[in-house]
């Protein structure tokens, strides 16, 4: 029990706070026990007693333990004035703050978009643009309308959930019961409730590599370790997978099988069941974002949702801002009824309310009689475009890209390796604005493209911008 474990670079006295807080977390110290004495304790741990002196105030300070004339040095038998993390200077915290960090990249693409300079064609940015994104009439609504509208609980406006359930059984013949949804501001809302309410710090989870994920701060900030799993032509590499679920014991694998961020690669229905049968296997559940869902450009019978393949292993994150714009906010989660009640309450608990003003509009949205239709023509307008851009890059040998399947990203591979750091600049001072491989992952080889935002107008605005970096990349390893 005083076996002290003395760890390269973290002081001993620390070493011997977290071991007497441990004891007492899991109750091998009970409240109002009595510590060995300080020149005991510095026998047991072979340390000065002056080491385990400033340990004990320590404990003192945060209130987990108290010092009784008479009695010695007790486990506190209250729960006033105990914290759960031990004083430091906020500055370090600052310094550690997850979301502060800006990837210098993104500082200068995010200056030049402020420019709105003509000579700038924007594909970095992950949203339609204004022209494709579909209107609808909404009939007149007062602020009294609003206000009356009673149908929300804890899940959220259950009309709206009533019409995410029927357009989901007809776009992919899942049956999500409006019981089975959680209404969230926009699928990261969800992804943040699912770490905070399923997932514990220093959980390990498993992600494709590349990923989207890979750029999100919220993991870094909840404690929870990615580990990345390559990829192949049919998704994620579940040999890969498999090791890394053994290793590192993962408690919960993330994926985006269908027209996935940052590749736009589509997982073929047969890694589909593999990956269940695996995850079935190990007993580790699968979180599924389909938030590109209606944006596909095939058969919905080639691109099954895992949620069907497995209702009750797989938690399901969809989306509307993908259509609808990002200022929509409306996101969903499908999961089984226990979960999503407690994930509610942990919202209610965290003072995140969830305003009825984009759920009543999105609801008028899905409930139009031309919402299909106007999906339709999204779809084929999208499809277009990502056919001329993935042309332009199928005719350059220095790039490697395969048309997607959905969705609106186009991923661009160099074919000679690694992209060095005055290479990136380049598209920089081209004004190309793209997604460098960096973001999602280790390598440094490859583009995201947001297809949908270049048109008739700029495609040979994207073509010429292109060649002359490509021309110039080729020109600098040349010279080298």
């Amino acid at each position: 029990m005083w076996t002290l474990k003395k760890e390269k670079g973290v002081p001993v006295y620390v070493s011997i706070v977290e071991l007497i807080l441990a004891h007492i977390k899991n109750g091998h110290l009970l409240p109002g026990e009595r510590l060995p004495a300080e020149r005991k304790l510095a026998e047991l741990f072979h340390v000065n007693r002056s080491t385990v002196v400033h340990a004990l105030d320590e404990l003192v300070a945060l209130g987990w333990i108290v010092r009784k004339q008479g009695s010695g040095t007790i486990v506190n038998e209250g729960k006033w004035g105990i914290s759960t993390t031990p004083r430091t200077d906020w500055r370090r915290y600052l310094e550690q703050n997850a979301f502060a960090k800006t990837d210098p990249f993104i500082e200068q693409i995010e200056a030049l978009l402020k420019q709105q300079h003509r000579d700038i064609l924007d594909v970095y940015t992950g949203e339609l643009p204004l022209d494709l994104i579909p209107s609808f009439s909404f009939p007149p609504l007062t602020w009294k309308h609003f206000l009356e509208e009673e149908q929300q609980d804890d899940l959220g406006y259950y009309p709206l959930r009533q019409a995410i359930s029927r357009e989901t059984e007809k776009e992919s013949g899942i049956l999500l019961p409006p019981e089975s949804l959680l209404i969230t501001s926009g699928a990261q809302q969800a992804l943040f409730l699912i770490l905070q309410v399923l997932l514990q710090p220093g959980d390990s989870v498993a992600i494709e590599d590349p990923s989207f994920l890979y750029t999100l701060p919220i993991f870094q900030a909840a404690g929870i370790r990615l580990y990345g799993v390559e990829m192949d032509k049919e998704g994620i590499d579940l040999t890969s997978l498999e090791k890394v679920i053994r290793v590192h014991r993962v408690k919960m694998i993330m994926v985006n099988p269908s027209f996935q961020n940052p590749t736009g690669k589509t997982m073929s229905l047969k890694r589909r069941k593999a990956l269940v049968d695996l995850c079935q296997k190990h007993q580790v559940p699968i979180l599924e974002d389909d938030v590109f869902a209606k944006l596909n450009f095939v058969s919905s019978d080639q691109v099954p949702p895992l949620k069907k393949l497995d209702p009750e292993n797989v938690l399901y994150i969809g989306s509307l801002s993908k259509i609808l714009g990002s200022t929509t906010k409306i996101g969903w989660l499908s999961a089984p009824t226990s979960v999503n009640q407690q994930l509610a309450e942990a919202r209610k608990m965290m003072d995140f309310s969830l305003s009825i003003f984009p759920q009543l509009l999105a609801n008028l949205a899905l409930t139009d009689q031309d919402f299909s239709k106007k999906i339709d023509c999204l779809k084929n307008t999208v499809e277009q475009r990502g056919k001329a851009v993935f042309n332009v890059l199928d005719q350059m040998d220095e790039w490697d890209v395969q048309m997607p399947k959905g969705g609106f990203y186009l991923w661009a591979k160099w074919r000679r390796g690694a992209l060095k750091q005055k290479d990136w600049s380049i598209f920089l001072q081209e004004g190309l604005l793209v997604a460098p491989s960096f973001f999602f992952s280790e390598y440094r080889d490859g583009i995201r493209i947001n297809f949908s935002r270049v048109d008739e107008k700029n495609i040979q605005l994207f073509a010429d911008k292109l060649k002359r970096i490509t021309q110039k990349i080729l020109l600098d390893s040349s010279t080298l």
